[in-house]
């Protein structure tokens, strides 16, 4: 964080790790499909390097941890944090499995690719003057846009209370998100005031983490960080 925005609240977005489906590209929301060896390992480095004492996410500094109820997301926390960060940040009642961050629930394209999607919908003469989009036109059978803008809107309002009050770091007050990959990508839009159809084209790989925060200290200006400083070691 540049001097000047020192202490502002930061939400990080922990993608969870590679899984099969997520490698072919098929949409995963209900599905429980398990981390492969290699997702293990992505958010085991990432763990490494980002999470823990004086590090990017500090446990000590963290309001609330939210994670998605998917066993993927489950397994990349458990990953991700040491157990005596995980003990303390549970022995203090900051961590919460919410529904609020499950994948988008893609009722009948569950498991399908984009193409197989798209050719479904042709099929129930759907999409006849333009390629389907999910953030305009969402799942049959699942969720619209407005439904998951409905439940990211909650748990946004909720983060804001924390950090209403400690823009300046008054109090630590970080907020760490580990879910999936359209999820994230959609709380990011409605982080930022933009509806889900506003084309913001974002990429999150497995076990990746981003960063939302706010400009000038106000909770009025939220924000992505684009890049990020990390501090010399002394």
């Amino acid at each position: 964080m540049p001097d000047k925005d020192a202490g502002t609240p930061r939400v990080f977005l922990y993608r969870h790790g590679q899984t099969e489906w997520s490698q072919t590209g098929q949409y995963t929301g209900i599905s429980e499909i398990e981390l492969t060896p290699h997702g293990v390992k992505q958010v085991v480095a990432s763990g490494k390097m980002l999470v823990g004492e004086g590090k990017l996410i500090d446990p000590t500094k963290l309001a609330r941890v939210f994670v998605s109820p998917r066993n993927r997301a489950e397994h990349t926390f458990q990953l991700a944090f040491s157990d005596a960060d995980k003990q303390a940040l549970t022995d203090a009642n900051k961590v919460e499995r919410t529904e609020r961050l499950a994948e988008w629930g893609y009722g009948l394209y569950e498991g399908l690719l984009t193409k197989e999607i798209r050719a479904l919908r042709k099929d129930h003469g759907l999409d006849t003057d333009r390629a389907w989009d999910i953030w305009t036109d969402g799942c049959e059978d699942g969720e619209s846009p407005q439904d998951v803008t409905a439940r990211i809107d909650s748990l946004i309002e909720e983060i804001r209370a924390i950090h209403q009050g400690n823009m300046h770091g008054e109090n630590p007050c970080d907020v760490a998100l580990i879910a999936h990959g359209h999820t994230l990508r959609a709380f990011t839009k409605r982080w930022l005031g933009y509806p889900m159809e506003f084309p913001l084209s974002m990429m999150l790989e497995p076990g990746a983490v981003g960063v939302l925060s706010y400009q000038h200290h106000s909770i009025d200006e939220p924000a992505f960080l684009v890049g990020y400083g990390f501090p010399l070691e002394e």
